[in-house]
Formats: structure tokens, sequence, C-alpha cells
């Protein structure tokens, strides 16, 4: 059996704060296959980011890592800072959820585009300057020479994405961890972006982590699925899979709440009553069976395992959905 490109073993970062910990990522473990794109879906505060940002070792204040991040083999936790830092760009490229504040605003793109791929690659001024152009025009950036010359500023939202896109490509990694890249951008821009970065994953043969807060996001994108729900693992499997047939009652609840073509025009939304468990307390058990309309006696209890329900289809549940079928493309479902 072929070793994961980027294997995560119990990791855990819980970070320092006035009230205790907050359990930011709880005992997480999963894979990414070389060439695979991962989606990573849940709430927004169920530690998506903070799981992106403990891979990449962009640690906030306070914060505290502990588990594995195999890379290859090589545990990145383990590795010196210098060693670590030679990765970053390199093998593991990423691309943050909003761009205007991730690129410099007093600083040309050409300069921002060029000094990885001349720290990484040893490529001179002139070849660099060439290479992006080039990855101007790759992820969709018009008259692309011209734009070399821009300040973030003079661009909109959606081409300051297609230049962190850019960025994150310029040095050819085996692993892009896109961390909800469409925040903030209109829903035609949202398609485009999500649409290049699947098409540039594909194209380039390189594994992707995709970030989102929307299923639709990661639906038709993605090949595995990973479900977080208050820094743990809910179910995770192949995306068709779990969106078929979802076996966690999160993930169940969650695609319920999704609106459908299929769906009555004036019908009422389905929500998930009630909100996150407080992160520096989360209840013990399973953290969502607060919410949860089919708790049994036990959700409660201690720890709930991840269990195999299926072939790489697992879940972290007590007393999960017994029958489920997918009724349109946005995941209705009916389920016991």
């Amino acid at each position: 059996m072929t070793e994961p490109l980027l294997l995560v073993s119990h990791l855990h970062m819980h970070i320092g704060s006035a009230r205790g910990a907050v359990r930011a990522v709880d005992d997480v473990s999963l894979a990414i296959g070389a060439g695979q794109a991962l989606g990573v879906v849940g709430e927004s505060g169920s530690g998506k980011s903070m799981l992106a940002r403990a891979i990449m070792g962009l640690l906030p204040p306070r914060a505290v890592r502990s588990g594995s991040i195999l890379f290859e083999g090589r545990d990145l936790m383990a590795l010196p800072v210098k060693q670590q830092r030679d990765l970053w760009g390199k093998r593991i490229g990423m691309v943050f959820q909003d761009p205007g504040r991730s690129l410099n605003p007093v600083v040309r793109v050409e300069r921002q585009l060029t000094e990885g791929m001349r720290r990484h690659l040893g490529v001179g001024r002139a070849e660099a300057r060439t290479r992006a152009v080039t990855l101007l025009d790759e992820v969709g950036v018009p008259d692309p020479e011209r734009r070399l010359g821009n300040y973030p500023h003079q661009m909109s939202g959606g081409m300051r994405q297609r230049v962190m896109l850019a960025i994150a490509l310029a040095c050819e990694p085996d692993l892009l961890i896109a961390d909800e890249p469409t925040t903030a951008l209109d829903v035609t821009i949202q398609r485009q972006i999500l649409d290049l970065l699947r098409r540039v994953q594909r194209s380039r043969g390189m594994a992707m982590m995709l970030i989102s807060h929307d299923l639709s996001v990661v639906a038709g994108r993605t090949d595995r699925v990973a479900v977080m729900y208050a820094g743990r693992l809910a179910e995770t499997g192949a995306t068709r899979e779990v969106f078929a047939a979802p076996r966690h009652r999160y993930t169940h609840a969650l695609l319920d709440a999704t609106p459908t073509l299929h769906q009555e025009r004036h019908a009422r939304l389905r929500v998930i009553e009630g909100s996150l468990p407080d992160p520096t307390a989360p209840p013990p058990g399973c953290r969502f069976h607060q919410r949860c309309t089919a708790a049994v006696e036990g959700c409660a209890g201690g720890p709930i395992e991840m269990e195999s329900v299926g072939v790489d289809h697992r879940i972290a549940c007590l007393n999960p959905v017994v029958t489920s079928h997918l009724v349109g493309a946005g995941g209705a479902h009916d389920g016991r």
C-alpha cells in the first residue's frame, strides 16, 4: 500500500486564553494521498482553519501542538525550523481566506510572486519574471505582464485571489492547502476560483486540502471529505459516498440544512438548533449530542472513537443514520 503524502495522527492544538485552553484541534487524524483532493467541512468555529494552521506551523500566540504530522514520512513537528521553512512554499503551498490581508499592500505583485521562486528554486530575476507571467496567465489574470506592476489595491478581490493562488503554485508544490479561498467573493467569481483550483490540481497531479463551511463547494471538487465539529472529526470518506449516504447525525443535519432545487419554493429551511459548544469546556462524549435530535444513552459518556462503516468510510457516532439516499445534487436526504 502506498504511503500517503500527508499523514496527520492524533493532532491536538490547544490555545491558552483567560478562560482556559481553547481546544481548537482535538485528536484529529487524517491522510491525503498524492494527487488526491480532500475537502474539510463544518460550521464556522469547528476547527477547520486551525487544522490547516497547525499543519503549516502557523501557530497563534500561546498555542501548543502535539501528535504527529508526517509529510512523505518526515515528521514536520520534529524538523528544525529552517527545514520546515524550506518546505513551506516549495513543497506545501497555502491559499488564505482574505487576499487583501495576506498580500503586502505596499509591494508590487511581481516581487510578491517572484521572491519565493528566487529563494526556493534559485532562478534569476529574468527567469522568475517570465515564470510569473506564465503563472498569472494560467490562473486567469488578464494582461499578466502589465499586472506584475500593480499593487494589490489596484486589483479586484477575484484578481487578488488569483494572484494568491499563483504565489502558492509558484514553486510547484506537491500539496496545496486552500483555506476558504472564496470568502467575500461574489457567487460568479467563487465558482470561477473553485473550478480553477480543481483544474490546476488535476493538471498538475497535486494533492489539495480544500477547506470550506459550504458543502456544495467540496461536493464536486474533492475525492474525499472530512467533516469536523467542535475541533474533532465526525465523519470521513469518499465524497460521493458521504454525500449520498451520510452516517453521522451531524453530517446528515448539515446536508438537510442545505437548500436544493428539489425543495418547494416557499418551504422553510431546516436548521440545526443550538450552537457550537464552548471550546474551553467541550461536553464529554460526542460533542454534537447536545444539539442532536437522535442522541441516545452513552452519547454523553466517554470518548467516541472513529469506526468503519464501509470502505474508507468512518464515523464517530453511537446512533448513526441507518438509511439515507440522495435526493438532489445539493444533498437533501431522508434517514432514520
